[in-house]
């Protein structure tokens, strides 16, 4: 998906003005300016454009100064709500006194140039500058907001970023907080058009923290808007599609048409990119119907483009090049070269539905050397010619495409600085991965496609661990070709003592890897949307207490039969399996699913079964375990915290069970109101091999690194009582084994490339060999039962896979009810890095 975003309404021009003396007091002018002021600033546009008007009505005849601030009121109020021609309409002509003059002349020149009217706008804001540069007048600082918009629709981006910085600057020396926070509204568009969309959060929450403050409600919304296509941008289409839904509503409600449109246009991209193409469909019209109705030529354009792409994806060829016609057609009248190369690859990409490659490779070729084109546009057209040679039988031109799109990608990804964002980044990559891994499987080239597939796996926590670099660019236009490090699977195998399952799933074709020390064997899966359905459907069985062997639920065997049966011949019993799932798979306890033969019983009962992130995060995590000096962190049954997280029966009797399998000497315990977030970060976490929760946890799905660990209040900060994955990553680990005994710690939300993000994610960010989390809520008496084997076998010598799964089946073999997955399974073993050697433990 390709777009850029909407420049938003953001100039509430002029509004810290000085209210002058020599009013009418019978009628209490200031007062009543003040209250459509006030309706103006929180977000009632048309009540303020109402009462303005009414009111300039009955002082155009009687104060000349208090009816031009009532007209210029109206005419702020119809420019936030696009009403552009409306706005030159009333401020058709001029006042004689100096600040209501640069007041009108900025309102001329934005609303001038939202309708591409450029050389008008100029000559607006050249006058008002003029006069703003012979005194220091409070009306000044919307002007160079006003030349920032004008900077904007011309797509003058450093231009626009400096007038904007210029206003904020402003704002802040006249403690303008309204002009501040439109400052960095604008500041954080400008980003979005520039591709910076970590940094558009940045400005973007800035902007709608402060609107709260001043209940500016229309600020507020454009806010959320934006905050809304930063996170699309990224990735983040669910969180995207929450904050675009809240923005439409409140722009309804305030009567912004301009900006509803605004939004509905963008939640239609995430409709598209869900396959919801009804939904996508009946947003892009409503969105058109209120743009035509303002007359918003740019917006007009933005949903023209995003039309045709979607009778695209529909197969409607011909409306697909009409819209994509008329957007090239609107970009080209309004002079914004960088509007012209959106349609163009939608021609690009007709042509090539249309049998016509000489003229698609020709506009691919176009979009994709244009120095002006922004990264995803060129990842984009590189992708499409990618598939275009592959259909053309030009298996030497597709790698080179293919590879030119991921090297594109990767550079853009590089300049993401947050880790939240450096997340969720890589979905925009997986159709290209997806598509050059089914490429090179079919051209034979399995190894090599196993290599390019495990390079886009777990890339964050890679980085963060140090076990691969990240890409970085010369320039913006001429990123560094990437070329993943080879990996010797069969030698990994090998040196794992067992076989690796590395799954893949692809939107046409899924596949499976079976690597042993012996060979590697490539067996084709069915498409991804199959698998889903099953292992969701499992899931859901497993999640309550009843058991599944006997009953008539199929999911499990046919996952089994789909997942696992292909390379049955490779396994041997009882062997050490480590599996690396792929997308929903990441949410699925292989352990449950069902073989069939002799008789029906869990995989756990064949096979040892660890989870790792990638084949580079297994291959650093083997290595020795059970520590010289096996010192324990214990923290747990916290004081209730909230209402939300009731007492937890179990909690005391788990952590004595756990604490008697330590030296008194070699642990250290925080309980009841010690348990604290303050508390672990004080202890030095680094220096304990052992860190066991005994607590309530949390998972975010629209936010996993705000996943967290319910622990105690703190005396001296009352509101801290949950230690966040995003503080734990920060403070780096050696520890062979964490235990997260408490519901979710494994996470809800599944990234593409990086897999379940959570609780279990951080503790391995920050270092940790082996991490114990659960995938659901279990009963806290199973799980005090369950850990109690856990950390007997520990005690014996047994590794952390060892010692679970003995854990576990000795609650199977119990025959009472934690014999049921629902009770045994939510726990699951991740490995990440080996524990780094420690000093502190060295016997010598």
């Amino acid at each position: 998906m390709f777009a850029s975003p909407h420049f938003r309404r953001t100039l509430p021009l002029l509004l810290a003005l000085c209210v002058q003396a020599g009013c009418f007091d019978s009628e209490k002018p200031q007062t009543l300016y003040e209250h459509a002021r006030s309706a103006f600033i929180q977000g009632d546009l048309i009540g303020s454009q109402q009462e303005a008007a009414r009111l300039y009505q009955r002082f155009q005849h009687r104060d000349a100064h208090w009816a031009w601030k009532f007209r210029i009121l109206e005419a702020e109020s119809m420019l936030w709500r696009g009403m552009y021609p409306d706005v030159l309409q009333v401020m058709n002509t001029e006042p004689q006194e100096r600040s209501a003059k640069i007041q009108v002349l900025a309102l001329r020149g934005a609303a001038d140039a939202r309708l591409g009217r450029f050389r008008d706008a100029d000559q607006s804001l050249n006058e008002a500058r003029r006069i703003c540069a012979e005194s220091d007048d409070t009306s000044c600082g919307a002007v160079s907001r006003a030349r920032g918009v004008l900077a904007t629709e011309r797509r003058q981006l450093g231009v626009a970023e400096q007038n904007f910085e210029e206003s904020l600057a402003f704002a802040r020396s006249h403690q303008d907080p309204v002009l501040e926070s439109t400052a960095f509204l604008n500041l954080g568009a400008v980003a979005l058009l520039e591709g910076h969309f970590d940094q558009a959060t940045t400005w973007s929450t800035s902007a709608y923290q402060i609107s709260l403050a001043l209940r500016a409600q229309d600020i507020a919304q454009n806010a959320l808007g934006n905050l809304g296509w930063a996170c699309y941008r990224l990735g983040e289409s669910e969180r995207a599609l929450s904050l675009f839904l809240e923005a439409i509503e409140r722009a309804a409600k305030l009567g912004d048409q301009s900006d509803e449109a605004a939004w509905l246009t963008d939640a239609g991209y995430v409709y598209i990119d869900a396959g919801k193409l009804d939904l996508a469909r009946h947003s892009f019209l409503r969105a058109l119907e209120l743009e035509e109705q303002v007359q918003s030529k740019d917006d007009i354009y933005n949903v023209l483009r995003v039309l045709a792409r979607l009778e695209l994806q529909t197969g409607d060829l011909e409306k697909a090049a009409q819209y994509a016609d008329q957007a090239l057609a609107m970009a080209r009248h309004s002079g914004n070269h960088v509007d012209e190369l959106y349609p163009m690859l939608v021609k690009g990409q007709i042509a090539l539905r249309r049998g016509d490659s000489t003229l698609a490779v020709r506009t691919f070729q176009q979009v994709e050397g244009d120095k002006a084109c922004p990264a995803f546009l060129r990842w984009e057209a590189q992708h499409s010619r990618a598939r275009l040679y592959q259909s053309e039988s030009q298996p030497g031109a597709a790698d080179r495409e293919y590879r030119g799109a991921l090297s594109t990608f990767e550079a853009a990804r590089a300049n993401v600085q947050q880790e939240d964002f450096q997340l969720s980044f890589l979905t925009n990559a997986a159709a290209i991965y997806d598509d050059y891994v089914h490429f090179l499987v079919a051209h034979g080239r399995t190894e090599e496609a196993l290599r390019w597939a495990d390079y886009s796996r777990a890339r964050t926590l890679s980085e963060g661990l140090g076990l691969v670099g990240k890409a970085v660019s010369n320039t913006r236009a001429q990123p560094v070709p990437i070329n993943p490090r080879p990996l010797d699977a069969r030698a990994l195998a090998a040196r794992a003592k067992g076989a690796i399952l590395y799954y893949w799933l692809g939107e046409k074709q899924s596949y499976l890897w079976a690597i042993t020390r012996g060979k590697t064997r490539l067996f084709p899966l069915p498409p991804a949307a199959e698998i889903n359905a099953m292992a969701e459907r499992f899931r859901r069985s497993l999640t309550g207490p009843r058991g599944v062997l006997a009953s008539s639920d199929e999911d499990g065997r046919r996952l089994y039969r789909t997942l696992v049966a292909p390379a049955r011949a490779l396994l041997t019993a009882n062997a050490n399996i480590f599996v690396i799932p792929d997308g929903s798979l990441n949410n699925l306890n292989f352990e449950t699913l069902i073989a069939e033969a002799p008789t029906p019983h869990y995989w756990i009962e064949d096979a040892d079964i660890v989870n790792a992130s990638s084949l580079r995060v297994l291959a650093s995590s083997l290595g020795a375990g059970n520590p010289n000096h096996p010192k324990l962190l214990l923290m747990g049954n916290s004081g209730p915290a909230d209402q939300d997280y009731p007492a937890l029966p179990q909690a005391s009797a788990e952590m004595r069970d756990v604490a008697k399998y330590f030296a008194a000497a070699e642990q250290r315990t925080y309980a009841g109101y010690e348990a604290t977030p303050e508390a672990y970060v004080a202890s030095d976490p680094e220096q304990f091999a052992y860190i066991h929760f005994v607590a309530h946890g949390t998972a975010s799905r629209l936010s996993p690194l705000d996943s967290a660990i319910v622990l105690s209040r703190d005396r001296s900060n009352p509101d801290s009582f949950k230690l966040y994955a995003r503080e734990i990553v920060k403070h780096p680990l050696r520890a062979e084994l964490v235990t997260i005994s408490s519901c979710y710690g494994a996470g809800e939300r599944t990234y593409s490339g990086e897999g379940l993000v959570g609780l279990a994610w951080a503790f391995l960010r920050a270092g940790a060999h082996y991490v114990v989390a659960a995938l659901w809520e279990a009963t806290d008496a199973s799980t005090a039962e369950l850990m109690d084997d856990f950390y007997r076998e520990l005690k014996q010598g047994r590794t952390p896979d060892v010692a679970l799964r003995h854990a576990k089946l000795s609650l199977i073999h119990s025959g009472g009810v934690f014999s049921k997955p629902f009770y045994w399974a939510p726990f699951q073993l991740y490995t990440g890095r080996e524990r780094p050697p420690d000093p502190r433990f060295d016997p010598n």
